[in-house]
């Protein structure tokens, strides 16, 4: 056998072992959400008295069984917040405005504070459904109306 042809047999030998090893796998495909806020209640919204949004994996938050797995803060009335890095779908938004401006947002909200839920059915928390490598864009609009006991 001449040396070309044994090199180019080598070569392909090579190639197709280099092909056989599993590639390194991807990281899965993060989620973004987005967030547009209206909040239409009498409070100021501003650097120290804030809007706190909180997302959850499962609608059992409403029975206080399930914590945030991200929240973020606004400080304006309108306002677009974005969650990137998100690993899970669906998720279920909901908002906190406290007018003292003493919360932080690592507890439960103060009584008082103006609750908001992003939902098609006044009451019942709608899934926000955002598939891998994609970014979903909602409003969540709420007021005074609804207010932490």
């Amino acid at each position: 056998m001449s040396k070309l042809l044994f090199l180019a047999l080598g070569l392909t030998v090579l190639g197709c072992a280099a092909a056989q090893e599993k590639a390194p796998e991807k990281a899965p495909a993060t989620r973004t959400l987005k967030i547009k806020l209206n909040y239409t209640g009498s409070g100021t919204v501003d650097e120290k008295h804030k809007i706190f949004l909180f997302l959850f994996d499962s609608a059992d938050f409403m029975q206080g069984q399930v914590m945030p797995i991200a929240f973020q803060q606004a400080s304006a009335k309108d306002a677009t917040v974005a969650f990137e890095g998100l690993t899970t779908s669906p998720v279920y938004a909901t908002a906190v405005y406290d007018p003292s401006g003493e919360y932080e947002g690592m507890s439960a909200p103060p009584s008082g504070a103006s609750m908001g839920l992003y939902s098609k059915t006044p009451g019942t928390p709608e899934p926000i459904k955002i598939e891998p490598g994609e970014t979903v864009t909602v409003e969540l609009a709420f007021d005074d109306t609804a207010k932490m006991p």
